[in-house]
């Protein structure tokens, strides 16, 4: 993978973070806004702005791809480039709440 987009999406926001996991299978735009609202039980609520514009910057730099449907939709997929992303930024969220679960149980028993 290309070091700059390691830069580029390293952290990863939040929507980014949940528009990736919503196409580790193929989605339309509506499917994914109503995948990453149900994940996130309604926390996260994608506007159709938002989401066309990150759609459009994820796949101009090759970590998703869009493709017709069997209903004629654009539907959208992670690359495996997208896939390496994900799988890094899941790898680096999980290291930073380890170390803040590990402070803060610290501070429990200092207490």
């Amino acid at each position: 993978m290309e070091e700059n987009l390691r830069k580029k999406y390293i952290p990863m926001t939040e929507t980014t973070y949940y528009t990736l996991l919503s196409v580790t299978s193929p989605r339309h735009g509506y499917a994914i806004m109503q995948y990453v609202s149900e994940l996130t039980k309604g926390r996260i609520v994608l506007g159709t702005g938002t989401l066309y514009t990150m759609v459009g910057r994820l796949s101009a730099d090759g970590i998703i791809l869009a493709a017709l449907d069997s209903e004629g939709r654009k539907a959208y997929r992670l690359t495996p480039t997208g896939r390496e992303l994900l799988r890094q930024e899941t790898d680096r969220l999980k290291k930073q709440l380890t170390d803040g679960i590990d402070v803060l149980s610290g501070e429990a028993a200092e207490q």
